[in-house]
């Protein structure tokens, strides 16, 4: 952010500071101390701004992690590297440990001992080591007479640069990110850790009570949580899994606080969450609600009927497809909230008003017609060109790529024909050694006969509802050589591509050659996919372009002209700060509290259906109101609402009170405001949050897991 941006923020906010709306943005913690500190004193916050974001000694920052690069958030609970985050975003690493023998989805999993802890290769966690503004320095090197590909490329350019500047000779990783439609530019400085092992998590009718029927919804009951540990080499630095690794001695972790909350009470929640949209318009929220959700709804209902119906027929495929089921229906039901709940707040009508405010804003200034006025026509445009090849774009991803898992899979055929042409020994064994590892896990969690059944589904699905120009290649020897029968064309891939079975695909490894790969059915149709593809992106381009240049002017013009408001920049997967309160809400018609408690837990159990099964030990304790020190009046709380700012990627976010102490771990949105991500709707939107006595309460008084209790620093 420029100097002269951030003087008129700074006077903006000291001016208009009592009529912002605290619970709306997601600040960038760096900027903190000039943004947000008078609002956040007078709602409750008892810390300093040093004591929030320092890049010389430890503060709330160095306590919160981007699990996976982003995908959720975590919390250090301990100084011997504890963490704790949602069990939904723990939960592929709960069943890739599961087996029929070892069910830990159903039973849970808890280590006693740190002896107990279980790796995870691959995952990761990283920590933020500082934010700079580098907006100026982008800037000196793009000029207005550039083309949008000249600027993009000077970019990418004056980035790589900064970001190998940053990290120099350290083990650090950095990236430039743009902000404000590319008006803005920051770099993030990260130390990533790889050494991250599973440490509890409880079982499924605890950690997805109410699973698919109560997700998005409040009232809600269940215990959202999962734990981990990040471990570093002996010398106290990132490294891969080691027996000899050692705890991560953090700078700062979050104290835990079990203390009676009420409504009105100040809450912060600080994560890395995902993506918002809160500056799209007209246009592409009617694209967003016509194409891609609709698509998403269409297709992942058909797939997961299917992977369903397998699943509740074996323990075995129920094993193997869990995480990939509730990863396809969170943001199944999700898509089906947001359309709703766009059209019932009419957020298309109100881009449309902004457009039309802005259109005369820009056309009453020589100036600024200059400047923006072809801003919204490039948008317009722009998206009235694409929206065929979005459609298709959407049915590709959703049915092809990230429908059936042998077309992803066989995408790899590519390196191997690639590698083998070359005739380079080395790189040739190197590549069947890692595939070999890589493929151990993938067909642990594969089952073909359930794949074979999605793949002739979404075969039929991109082909009935794409145009002849965007059909895959291989529809024409599918008609030729089986008839245009999908089914029998799935007969042939399924019972000899190396890629649909473990055996056929290890004697390839074995036996490597450039045909077998050429002539499989399965790298075929993958190989297809891809000139799909390819033709898609090529006809994309050119509007993206117009696209990027016009959503950035829109951008800088919607700042200009609305000089008396303090903007926040869309969620990117980087670190920021949401702060509100403590309490409950009203939506049609209803009143809601702000918690739930285990009475409620119980009275919604229904042993007829798996997402409402109560283990018989919590019912025990609930019976004998065994709630130890983490109970309140008699009642054990299990959620409560605040109304923070949050959105994907928030998940396993801490819940922080004035005084920096945890009180509850984020984990949802309302149903009644799934819009949020494009319009946040201050009276309706809500956080929802497992309350840490919760998680405490199960971890010490039913799983027993005293030896985690005991390293955390509890205030009472």
């Amino acid at each position: 952010m420029t100097k002269r941006i951030i003087l008129i923020f700074v006077s903006v906010f000291l001016l208009v500071s009592t009529k912002v709306k605290a619970d709306e943005g997601m600040w960038l913690p760096f900027l903190v101390h000039k943004l947000n500190m008078s609002a956040m004193k007078k709602m409750g916050l008892k810390l300093t701004a040093d004591q929030i974001y320092n890049i010389n000694k430890g503060s709330l920052k160095d306590a919160i992690v981007a699990l996976d690069r982003g995908s959720c958030t975590a919390e250090l609970i301990s100084a011997q590297g504890l963490l704790l985050t949602n069990h939904h975003c723990g939960y592929g690493e709960i069943q890739s440990h599961s087996s029929v023998e070892h069910d830990y989805l159903t039973d849970g999993f808890w280590a006693y001992s740190k002896k107990e802890e279980l790796p995870n290769p691959g995952k990761t966690v990283s920590f933020l080591i500082r934010i700079d503004d580098v907006t100026t320095k982008v800037n000196a090197v793009v000029n207005d007479k550039m083309t949008e590909s000249e600027r993009s490329n000077a970019i990418k350019t004056i980035s790589a640069k900064l970001e190998k500047e940053a990290v120099g000779t350290t083990h650090y990783e950095a990236r430039v990110q743009k902000f404000f439609k590319g008006n803005e530019h920051y770099l993030f400085v990260y130390e990533v850790y790889r050494d991250v092992r599973l440490v509890g998590a409880p079982p499924s009718s605890i950690g997805k009570f109410g699973s698919d029927t109560d997700n998005w919804m409040w009232p809600r009951h269940t215990g959202d949580f999962s734990l981990f540990r990040v471990y570093t080499g002996p010398d106290g630095k990132p490294a891969d899994y080691s027996p000899n690794n050692i705890p991560l001695k953090s700078k700062h972790f979050l104290p835990i606080s079990i203390k009676p909350k009420k409504d009105g009470d100040f809450a912060m929640v600080f994560g890395y969450p995902g993506r918002t949209r809160r500056y799209l318009n007209s246009w592409g929220v009617k694209q967003l609600i016509d194409n891609e959700n609709k698509i998403r709804i269409k297709v992942r209902g058909e797939k997961q009927r299917l992977m369903k119906a397998d699943m509740d027929a074996s323990d075995k495929i129920r094993i193997q497809y869990s995480s990939k089921y509730y990863r396809s229906t969170n943001y199944y039901k999700y898509s089906i909230g947001q359309n709703k709940g766009l059209k019932e707040l009419k957020v298309l009508k109100r881009k449309k008003k902004l457009e039309k405010k802005l259109g005369k804003w820009i056309k009453k200034n020589k100036e600024r017609k200059a400047k923006y006025g072809e801003a919204l026509a490039l948008i317009e445009n722009a998206y009235k060109e694409n929206e065929t090849y979005n459609k298709i774009m959407n049915y590709w991803f959703e049915g092809l790529y990230g429908g059936t898992e042998v077309i992803s899979y066989a995408f790899g055929g590519r390196r191997f024909v690639g590698l083998l042409k070359s005739g380079n020994k080395e790189m040739i064994d190197a590549a069947m050694k890692k595939a070999k590892k890589d493929s151990d896990k993938y067909f642990k969690n594969y089952n073909a006969p359930t794949d074979k059944k999605i793949f002739v589904a979404m075969m039929k699905m991109y082909s009935k509802n794409v145009p002849k120009e965007f059909q895959l290649p291989v529809v024409a020897d599918i008609n030729d050589k089986f008839g245009g029968d999908y089914n029998k064309f799935a007969d042939e891939i399924f019972s000899k591509s190396i890629f649909t079975d473990k055996g056929r695909f290890d004697a390839f490894l074995k036996n490597p050659k450039v045909e077998t790969i050429e002539n499989d059915w399965a790298y075929t149709t993958s190989v297809s996919a891809i000139l799909v593809y390819r033709g898609l992106q090529a006809k994309l381009e050119p509007l993206n372009v117009k696209l990027r240049k016009g959503t950035r002017l829109f951008m800088a013009a919607l700042r200009e002209m609305k000089k008396d408001k303090t903007f926040y920049p869309n969620a990117n997967s980087t670190m920021r700060l949401t702060y509100g309160t403590v309490g409950s809400y009203k939506a049609n018609g209803i009143s809601y509290k702000s918690y739930t408690t285990l009475k409620g837990y119980m009275k919604k159990e229904n042993p007829k259906s798996e997402e409402f099964v109560v283990p018989k030990k919590l019912k025990d304790l609930y019976n004998k109101k065994d709630y130890g020190e983490y109970g309140e009046n008699g009642s054990m709380i299990v959620c409560f609402t605040t109304n923070n700012d949050i959105t994907g990627g928030n998940s396993g976010s801490p819940v922080i009170n004035g005084e920096g102490h945890l009180i509850g771990c984020a984990f949802d949105g309302n149903w009644e405001a799934m819009s949020g991500d494009i319009a946040f709707e201050p009276k309706l939107q809500k956080c929802i949050n497992v309350d840490i006595r919760f998680v405490l309460f199960i971890i010490d008084k039913y799983a027993g897991a005293k030896n985690l209790i005991q390293e955390m620093k509890i205030i009472k």
